[in-house]
């Protein structure tokens, strides 16, 4: 699906503006008949985005959140008494994770820090290969740039400490307590909220560049949830007031205050916070690695990251990679 451009956009930019908008109005802006107008809004419609009309009122964008805006992310990182960020925002993309990863591997010279975020993405993707639905508008699609100088090894817990950031932020903005499911979920009431994607290139002794994706389900439309295969919740159903700028702000707030954690002393201080947050603490859970899989009861985080899991009475530890973790069917 293509991204909204050219007058569809500047439709789009104008309904984003709040309130409702005459379809006569936006024609004779865009120098286009009311028609036209029409045809724009329905395949803004198809799209996902919910856009209402009224006789004699025009049309009105029933999004809770806004779209993206550079200046305002500015002005609400600021207000959280940090410096200047440095965020990109993009109508459309392929992937956010996927524009950082193609800078580091040309070379680009990145600032630790950089932040990517798009209205949608082409092809979004999760861990082991899956798709991430990503409609225009809808939901957070954000990837954010950072340099460890300690070898990939000492990156190995890092998606724990992103998705603490992640928890941090919705509870600052919304003071929703959520849980966490490791190795890079976030859920609400046990259903997935949001996941995390970090992505690594480096070498094992020496400088690691990271990218971290973070995607937060916001308002997604009821006709994408035939493509995901699991209970899944967004923030609308939670939250009275969303701003994607605002939201922006903070996960960038709070991810840096969690980075600078972990560089400093690692998981030691987080661990235990993780586990007190565990979405599956004491239950039958399955781990798979696609070649095999078996079951115990979900014992929480080592001080390395990795999900202790009780087998026979014994506990072992397993890492990250290609390994999923699911709530066992009894």
């Amino acid at each position: 699906m293509k991204a909204p451009d050219g007058n569809k956009l500047a439709i789009l930019n104008a309904l984003n503006q709040g309130g409702f908008v005459s379809g006569q109005a936006l024609g004779e802006q865009l120098g286009i008949s009311r028609a036209a107008i029409s045809k724009h809004v329905q395949s803004l419609q198809d799209m996902g985005l919910d856009i209402f009309k009224v006789t004699g009122k025009g049309y009105r964008l029933n999004n809770y959140a806004g779209l993206l805006n550079q200046s305002k992310i500015q002005q609400h990182y600021m207000a959280l008494g940090a410096q200047t960020a440095s965020v990109e925002v993009h109508p459309i993309i392929d992937s956010t994770n996927s524009e950082l990863m193609r800078r580091i591997q040309s070379k680009t010279e990145l600032e630790s820090g950089t932040v990517i975020v798009a209205e949608m993405q082409q092809a979004g993707r999760g861990r082991r290969g899956r798709v991430w639905q990503s409609p225009f508008g809808a939901n957070l699609y954000y990837s954010y740039f950072w340099r460890l100088d300690d070898g990939i090894q000492a990156a190995m817990g890092v998606s724990i400490a992103v998705g603490l950031a992640v928890y941090d932020a919705i509870k600052a903005l919304y003071s929703i307590e959520a849980e966490l499911k490791w190795p890079n979920d976030i859920y609400l009431n046990k259903q997935k909220l949001a996941g995390v994607l970090v992505e690594l290139d480096g070498q094992p002794q020496g400088p690691c560049q990271l990218v971290i994706g973070i995607g937060i389900n916001l308002q997604m439309p009821q006709s994408f949830s035939q493509h995901i295969d699991q209970a899944w919740t967004d923030l609308s159903q939670h939250a009275q007031q969303l701003d994607k700028n605002q939201l922006v702000a903070s996960l960038t707030y709070y991810l840096e205050q969690r980075l600078v954690q972990y560089r400093q002393t690692g998981l030691h201080a987080m661990y235990e916070q993780w586990n007190s947050l565990n979405a599956f603490a004491g239950e039958c859970v399955e781990l798979n690695t696609g070649h095999r899989s078996w079951r115990g009861i979900c014992e929480g985080i080592d001080p390395q990251g990795g999900i202790r899991i009780r087998q026979d009475g014994e506990v072992k530890s397993y890492y990250g990679g290609e390994v999923s973790l699911r709530k066992a069917q009894i």
